[in-house]
């Protein structure tokens, strides 16, 4: 079974959610200058579609306004908070959108010192830095691959004061792209982490499999949650 990460955007503004299907039926008011038609392309009643439109400026305040005259007889327009609206949205749906696109390491350990939210991780592949917002005995760590960057270890000194974990390691798989590629670097005997790097890191760096790297990310690009082991 293969599981992925799936979110639907929303904005939430006092007590009424803002949602993909208010977004596009805004964008049809836009491009079709008319609530009727919006409707109608949507395949939704021209009453529900209006009484959304009211609800949603209760909340938000004027998103529409009436444009009257003209060879068409006038119609509908998006105010300016409108589409602000549409854009906030939008932003919010890229921003999504990379989270569950970009693939993340998991590794597992044991808090040896906690202070604060961030913690000392014992990993099999060493000691690792990271946020753990709760007291925890043992957890896993969730590094995303594009907050993973990798150096050349001939030429990179040690204890880069930007980036607290660093780990050797060899590249064990290589996944190229158009412009950017996916390596896997073994840190430790079964314990993988990923970097999203761009096609002319992979030249730089003389990446592929068998090459010896360091791979690095900060710790708060670190984020550990609790393992419950007791599922009785």
């Amino acid at each position: 079974m293969t599981l992925s990460k799936g979110f639907e955007p929303h904005l939430v503004i006092d007590e009424t959610t803002v949602t993909g299907r208010d977004i596009e039926m805004l964008r049809a008011i836009d491009r079709f200058g008319s609530m009727h038609e919006a409707a109608n392309e949507l395949g939704r009643s021209y009453p529900h579609l209006q009484r959304r439109v009211v609800e949603l400026e209760e909340a938000i305040g004027q998103l529409t306004r009436r444009v009257r005259g003209g060879k068409d007889g006038g119609g509908t327009q998006l105010t300016p908070d409108a589409l602000d609206l549409i854009r906030q949205f939008e932003r919010l749906r890229v921003e999504l959108s990379g989270v569950t696109s970009v693939p993340e390491s998991i590794i597992s350990g044991t808090v040896v010192e906690q202070y604060g939210e961030l913690a000392t991780v014992r990993t099999a592949a060493g000691e690792i830095t990271a946020r753990v917002p709760t007291p925890a005995e043992e957890v896993e760590i969730a590094v995303r691959a594009d907050a993973v960057v990798l150096m050349d270890p001939r030429t990179s000194p040690d204890g880069h004061t930007s980036l607290r974990n660093q780990f050797r390691g060899t590249v064990s798989e290589l996944e190229t792209g158009d412009a950017t590629a996916t390596v896997t670097v073994e840190i430790a005997d079964g314990v993988p982490i990923t970097s999203v790097v761009t096609e002319e890191s992979v030249d730089r760096l003389g990446l592929e499999e068998g090459v010896d790297v360091i791979a690095a990310f900060k710790t708060t690009a670190a984020r550990a949650t609790a393992v419950d082991s007791d599922f009785d």
